[in-house]
């Protein structure tokens, strides 16, 4: 879903890109990682591989672990070879989450405490890349990510409308949704300024999934009163969901560029400019 976007943001935008997907590139083997950077040497190396599926990390987290830690530790001490710059996708799973009545948007030094084999994953690989790479990585923490590529809970949203579904939506967890369009022009800006250290790459202000869906059944011409609140005890999953993914954007300013917009006008462009809304249904 990011890679996609990137490249086409890349592409528009007059770079070389190589991309390389995991049939071409297998990011847990220390030894292809080093070739393939030694072979195209890259000035930016755009780490979008990750196992994301949460629930499966917690019954393979063995699995999870090479992909989203090793893969980073190889790709950030490939880039120290040969001088590169690595900017690494991560994640807010690396924070606890809150609670229901959790107010506080969590700063880019708040202490990490993931609940989940995926944020735990996740952050070993932050570690590792700014362990390996400390002068030439710039580790993006994102989430709630929808865009026109793969699959998301706006696309699901989307269809959902489009057939005139009722929906049942949890309303007591929050999160920041953040088009893969805006994060792939931050980290166009991220590798033209040479930004480096840990950055929260979400949109701006605040919903819960109920107010998420709500949005989309208005914006694509659905009756908003076919979402129906529930509470996040009604679903069972193996991974908890943290109640509270807000994250703070005070780092950017360190790198001269502005936090993203807010995730209201990213979704109204998403779901009208281009295809539109369209594009996921």
């Amino acid at each position: 879903m990011l890679g996609r976007a990137l490249c086409e943001r890349l592409e528009k935008n007059g770079a070389e890109v190589t991309a390389l997907d995991r049939g071409a590139l297998d990011v847990t083997d220390a030894r292809a990682v080093g070739e393939a950077v030694a072979a195209t040497r890259p000035a930016v190396v755009v780490n979008c591989a990750a196992m994301t599926a949460v629930d499966a990390a917690e019954s393979d987290e063995t699995s999870a672990y090479r992909i989203n830690a090793d893969g980073p530790r190889h790709l950030a001490r490939a880039c120290a070879d040969t001088g590169a710059q690595l900017v690494h996708i991560s994640t807010d799973y690396v924070f606890e989450g809150g609670t229901a009545d959790y107010a506080t948007p969590y700063p880019e030094d708040a202490e990490p405490r993931p609940r989940t084999a995926y944020g735990r994953t996740k952050l070993a690989g932050e570690r590792a890349a700014l362990t390996e790479h400390p002068s030439g990585t710039a580790v993006l923490r994102t989430g709630w990510l929808y865009g026109h590529h793969g699959h998301s809970f706006v696309g699901t949203m989307v269809r959902r409308a489009a057939e005139g579904h009722t929906v049942d939506v949890v309303d007591d967890q929050f999160g920041q949704p953040t088009w893969t369009g805006d994060l792939a022009q931050r980290i166009l800006d991220v590798a033209r300024t040479g930004a480096t250290g840990i950055f929260h790459a979400t949109s701006t202000g605040q919903v819960s999934w109920h107010g998420l869906a709500s949005e989309v059944y208005r914006l694509t011409g659905a009756d908003p009163s076919l979402v129906r609140a529930i509470d996040s005890t009604q679903l069972t999953r193996p991974a908890p969901r943290p109640h509270w993914s807000v994250l703070s954007h005070e780092r950017w300013t360190t790198a001269g560029l502005p936090p993203l917009r807010d995730w209201q006008t990213a979704l109204t462009q998403a779901l009208t400019d281009e295809d539109g809304w369209k594009a996921y249904a």
